[in-house]
């Protein structure tokens, strides 16, 4: 043999080594990090993929599917993706646009028949970037969920708008119905045969809809919630009704989402220029909101990814410039209001690409795992040793949500640690001082609680929560 060809066979054989090498520890060090995530937050089941450049770098499955069953989560386990399913629905409605059979200008009236006047400005763009102003339809309980469409919308007529159309961004569940109605319409098809036969044709199983928690089919992972008096997990049995399929109804398989990335990656569901158009930043009115149609535009280590979470249990995200997809399904945890499932892919992708590495999500992220751990001074020694690295980063709203999780999970004295740091570390922040006093409220400390609302009234005083508070106290203080 040549001595070039040799020392080039050598050199070829060493980088698949090295490569190899690289691979494993990635693996490695992503299945020690999910698995301390699993065992933090005590998630009953998890299953994770990261695709990147075209091929799946990553696919486990960890935990149970079904507790009472002692079920393990496999490949074939389908999963509730809550919210994550509007990502689906995006694709459905844009594939309509590809076909010259909707546009994102259409009018509502178009489609909905009896619409108020008020409504007129709401257009297809709109729903998608939620900026229709639109009453939503869930803080309604008068409204039934069985109700046919036309009572729906004689209801929701009645009701105000919440904002002048394309002002602003603001998380609406009407506008996920109104689409799926106009799908209907389009279509002739329900909105779920609508969806199953563009973009799931091929797969027998795996892929369903339903919006009823409760419902056990084969193969299903259930939800779960965390009991904080029996300190277990109980199924959740909720039934949101067949009209929110379009929000939050779909089931699937890891790799059933796996390949309805590969799909959409290949442009087999739309052409590259619609699908590019779909993650446009929608031009809100205010000049401040950032939202995509359809699709949330989320910065990591200023590199911008498009995806959707749900019920704070799944999440899909798209590091579209680095060739990267990262999906996360869970069925609970016990810190529900954490974002753990956001916390995850963040994670996930800087142990992916360096490139991602992004120092202030993922000191967040660190503040919040150390202060669900019991020693509450250690986690406070980690927090303030952040601070003063970085004194211009920003955790006020992380440590308000990790104080209530402390207090709704029984840890009382704990979370008014944590109010109470976060107080003194936003001394200007009328909320934070309302979020004080409501922790010395729970733990009958009202001389204390009507002094910290008294400092959150000084400091916002348009809060009328501190007000009606402060006139409760005091009726109490007077007994």
């Amino acid at each position: 043999m040549k001595p070039f060809l040799t020392v080039f066979l050598l050199f070829v054989l060493n980088l698949s080594f090295s490569q190899k090498k690289a691979d494993k520890s990635t693996e490695q060090k992503i299945d020690n990090y999910i698995k301390e995530v699993i065992a933090i937050n005590e998630i009953p089941g998890v299953a994770l993929a990261v695709i990147k450049d075209g091929k799946i770098v990553y696919e486990k499955y960890f935990g149970k599917a079904s507790i009472e069953d002692n079920k393990a989560v496999d490949k074939n386990t389908a999963f509730k993706i809550f919210s994550t399913t509007k990502l689906i629905t995006n694709v459905g409605i844009f594939q309509l646009i590809e076909q010259g059979k909707l546009s994102l200008e259409d009018p509502i009236s178009k489609y909905l028949e009896n619409t108020p006047i008020e409504w007129q400005d709401v257009k297809i763009k709109n729903f998608l970037s939620h900026s229709s102003g639109l009453p939503d339809i869930i803080r309604f309980q008068e409204i039934p969920t069985t109700a046919p469409l036309a009572e729906k919308i004689a209801l929701l007529s009645k009701k105000p708008m919440d904002f002048t159309t394309g002002n602003q961004y603001r998380y609406n569940q009407t506008n996920y119905l109104f689409l799926a109605k106009i799908v209907e319409k389009i279509t002739g098809f329900t909105f779920e045969d609508y969806i199953l036969q563009n973009q799931f044709s091929s797969i027998k199983s795996g892929v369903y809809f339903s919006s009823n928690f409760g419902e056990a089919i084969p193969n299903s992972a259930f939800r779960y919630n965390y009991n904080d008096q029996t300190r277990k997990y109980v199924k959740n049995t909720s039934n949101f009704g067949t009209d929110t399929h379009s929000a939050n109804g779909l089931n699937i398989s890891l790799q059933n989402f796996i390949y309805w990335n590969e799909n959409l990656d290949k442009d087999i569901y739309l052409q590259k220029e619609i699908k590019y158009e779909m993650w446009k930043s929608f031009p809100f009115a205010n000049n401040t909101d950032r939202f995509a149609f359809g699709w949330e535009i989320v910065p990591v280590n200023k590199v911008l990814s498009y995806g959707f979470t749900g019920g704070n249990e799944t999440a899909f995200r798209k590091f579209i410039d680095r060739d990267l997809t990262i999906i996360f399904l869970s069925n609970g945890h016990k810190y529900s209001n954490l974002y753990v499932q956001s916390q995850v892919i963040n994670h996930v992708a800087s142990i992916v690409d360096k490139t991602l590495t992004d120092d202030f999500l993922l000191a967040g992220e660190k503040v919040n795992q150390v202060f669900l751990k019991p020693n509450i001074a250690k986690a406070k020694e980690n927090y303030l040793a952040i601070k003063k690295n970085h004194p211009d980063w920003d955790f006020e709203y992380r440590l308000n949500v990790i104080g209530y999780s402390l207090l709704d999970h029984g840890r009382l004295n704990d979370g008014l640690k944590v109010f109470e740091l976060n107080a003194k570390e936003n001394p200007k922040s009328g909320n934070a001082f309302d979020s004080l006093a409501d922790g010395y409220f729970r733990n009958n400390q009202l001389t204390l609680s009507k002094e910290n609302y008294q400092k959150a009234l000084a400091l916002s005083p348009d809060n009328n929560n501190a007000k009606e508070m402060l006139e409760k106290i005091n009726k109490m203080l007077a007994k």
